[in-house]
């Protein structure tokens, strides 16, 4: 069976280009290996650029999600200890808001939504690939429905399932650097409102970040050296604010609640050859950044729209070719 494009991956990313695609009558398939709706409760939230909202305005699912999002009008950043501090104003800029916080959930139910009505959409969810192999004229997908082992062939397959799948596939090489830090994320709650304003503060133990999300809730990245961040982890609800509260000052007054804590191992991940015809890496799977300047996912976003104007401008024949 040939597909004229395969999506290896339904996340934002990879769901944005399937829509991107669609507005423009091009048929994909796109392989997802979660169940129908199981992102849509993760509260993970993701920094959008402004850029980003106008590319989620054109597909027209903005209109979703503006009353789930919030805007970030303020960025104030600042070291401890120092007096210094710099603030940028979306409205020296001429922009409403310089970028808006959304949760991970509302993103992937509102594109999964506008997806469904998509009649040149297949979305296959819990389909894990299992194999992707890239030849001169095509390429193809291995995949586990259902408990069967099937195969799809075309033109051009797209990898945006985050890097899950990049360990199996000739052609590629990836570099990566360990920073040797972790990254905590969680939600706090302040006792003063947050007037719209995101926070990034430097520390000598690490830099963290304070996102606006909801009236008075912040999501909070934290990073450090494991050895650092570990500990803070098994703290006392109660003690982890007070620590916390002592490297970012009162800004906003106290903080009252914390959500739960989790960590993650940073690095910086980037391809460096990519000679596979047929098969393009977007998003994550093709770079990841630093959690606290926030612009992973925006990066990704822009890899779907840029390529999805490569494919409208390109040839059925020159599909996936090196001229596309």
């Amino acid at each position: 069976m040939t597909e004229p494009i395969i999506i290896v991956g339904g996340g934002p990313v990879g769901a944005t280009l399937a829509l991107l695609l669609a507005k423009q009558d091009i048929a994909v398939t796109v392989l997802e290996a979660r169940k129908q709706g199981a992102a849509y409760a993760e509260s993970r939230a993701l920094a959008l650029s402004y850029g980003s909202k106008r590319i989620l305005e054109k597909l027209g699912v903005w209109d979703k999600l503006a009353s789930r999002a919030t805007a970030i009008n303020t960025i104030h950043v600042s070291q401890k200890g120092s007096l210094g501090r710099s603030k940028l104003h979306a409205s020296d800029y001429g922009q409403e808001a310089l970028g808006y916080v959304l949760s991970y959930g509302a993103l992937s139910e509102a594109l999964d939504g506008a997806l469904r009505n998509q009649p040149s959409v297949n979305f296959v969810f819990e389909a894990s690939a299992e194999a992707i192999n890239h030849h001169a004229t095509h390429a193809n997908v291995t995949y586990n429905h259902q408990g069967k082992s099937q195969v799809l062939e075309s033109t051009l397959v797209v990898l945006a399932d985050g890097g899950r799948s990049l360990d199996e596939i000739a052609g590629l090489t990836k570099e990566t650097k360990e920073y040797g830090h972790d990254a905590l994320i969680s939600k706090v709650r302040a006792e003063l409102p947050h007037n719209n304003i995101a926070y990034e503060r430097f520390t000598s133990d690490g830099p963290m970040a304070l996102l606006p999300n909801g009236e008075r809730d912040f999501s909070l990245v934290w990073t450090g050296k494991k050895e650092y961040i570990t500990p803070l982890l098994s703290l006392s609800d109660a003690d982890f604010l007070a620590q916390f509260h002592a490297q970012f000052g009162d800004r906003v007054g106290r903080f009252l609640s914390v959500e739960k804590r989790m960590a993650f191992p940073l690095k910086l991940s980037q391809l460096k050859t990519a000679d596979t015809p047929h098969l393009v890496v977007i998003g994550n799977a093709a770079q990841t950044m630093h959690p606290v300047a926030g612009q992973g996912f925006n990066v990704g976003l822009r890899d779907a729209e840029s390529l999805a104007q490569h494919i409208s401008a390109s040839t059925e024949d020159a599909l996936g070719g090196a001229s596309m």
